[in-house]
């Protein structure tokens, strides 16, 4: 929005020539980080304190940590504070006329919408499980196909109508239509290698890294402060990747594909780092406030999204590695428990409990051991990704 006044200020007279400050994306995006930082620390007391009116408190499971069980009634659906920075420092400072940056906006509020109704089943129908899992990932499911069946044509082009138009040439030809080679699987670390994934193989890609994204960071947020954390880093680093892919200079002279107005994805994570590092100064231990499904679910959308638009699939599992490795956990935890059950007829552990930072709790670790450990390994990750910038 602000943009597109300085540029209408800029018309009205030259003496507005330095609004022209408003065309440089560095400015916008540093501008975004610090408007949804003090959106979230402004409006943060606020509401923490109407979710405690309300008596929005986090129910603990009956299964879990006994020492978490002091932080029943704690509020939670603190994710309505992250969402509401980022929408509104984004709308602010990025372009209205991206569709990309309108693709994430959507994918993230769409899963967000899907955490409020799992988090409202909890803290009103006093149920801890929530929303169950086959509603749930139907609802993930949707918002996800949609969102892959528009970014495998709008990767190529940059308008909506030609999307559009592909669109309907892809369902005439029989659903048989070649991608661009940057449509394909990069890997990180090799030069201009591009793997064909075709069409439906770019969509089920999309649809498993945006659910499983989504999935990961909500298991992940499971102690003060230990996912908020990795979805700054991680999303800071995509915004680096943004940057570099919307550049037709750096992304040529680094070997990466070329996607015009992707670079504009970099106000949406500056955004991002910003609200995610004010809802860490009132999520740390002892947290005032747990940011819930409404928050993890949508985060980590937005991971997925951004990463497959900059064409780093690989890169987000990298940098993302906690949220990948706590996902396995539970994974292997349930798929062994069930095994075992059949097989021997009493069902047994992998681990102490799943999650993995649960584990690591049972073995003796503070919870603010595991949570910072657990950072310092996400920016090692991120390093090793960033690093793939240059080591092609």
């Amino acid at each position: 929005m602000l943009l597109s006044l300085a540029q209408w200020l800029q018309s009205l007279s030259p003496d507005f020539g330095y609004f022209r400050v408003f065309q440089y994306l560095t400015f916008r995006a540093v501008m975004a980080a610090m408007t949804s930082l003090l959106i979230g620390l402004a409006a943060g007391p606020y509401v923490i304190r109407r979710l405690r009116e309300l008596k929005i408190g986090q129910p603990i499971r009956g299964y879990g940590m006994e020492s978490h069980l002091s932080k029943s009634g704690t509020p939670t659906m603190g994710g309505v504070l992250i969402l509401l920075s980022i929408a509104t420092s984004t709308l602010l400072w990025a372009d209205w006329s991206n569709r990309f940056v309108w693709i994430v906006l959507i994918v993230t509020l769409g899963f967000g919408a899907i955490g409020w109704a799992d988090d409202w089943r909890k803290v009103v129908h006093k149920d801890p499980e929530g929303m169950r899992s086959r509603e749930k990932y139907f609802w993930q499911s949707v918002i996800g196909l949609i969102a892959a069946l528009y970014l495998v044509f709008s990767i190529s082009e940059s308008s909506n109508l030609k999307v559009v138009e592909l669109f309907f040439n892809w369902v005439r030809s029989g659903f048989d239509v070649n991608l661009p080679p940057k449509a394909g699987l990069l890997l990180p670390f090799i030069k201009e290698v591009s793997y064909p994934l075709g069409v439906l193989g770019f969509v089920v890609m999309t649809y498993l890294v945006i659910v499983g994204s989504s999935n990961a960071v909500n298991l992940t947020d499971g102690l003060d402060g230990l996912a908020i954390m990795p979805v700054v880093m991680v999303g800071s680093a995509l915004g680096v990747f943004a940057y570099v892919t919307g550049s037709a200079v750096y992304s040529k002279y680094l070997f990466f594909p070329h996607i015009p107005g992707s670079g504009e994805l970099l106000i949406f994570c500056s955004a991002m780092a910003g609200a995610g590092l004010a809802f860490l100064w009132f999520n740390t231990y002892p947290a005032q406030v747990f940011m819930g499904d409404v928050g993890a679910l949508a985060l980590g959308g937005a991971l997925g999204t951004i990463a497959v638009i900059v064409r780093q699939e690989i890169v987000l599992a990298i940098m993302g590695g906690i949220f990948v490795v706590e996902a396995l956990s539970v994974m292997l935890q349930v798929s062994y428990f069930k095994y075992t059950k059949k097989k021997f007829g009493e069902g047994r552990r992998l681990l102490k409990m799943a999650p993995l930072h649960h584990h690591f709790e049972k073995q003796g670790w503070k919870e603010t051991q595991v949570v910072v450990r657990f950072w310092i390994i996400t920016m090692l990750l991120c390093l090793v990704g960033l690093s793939s910038l240059k080591l092609r």
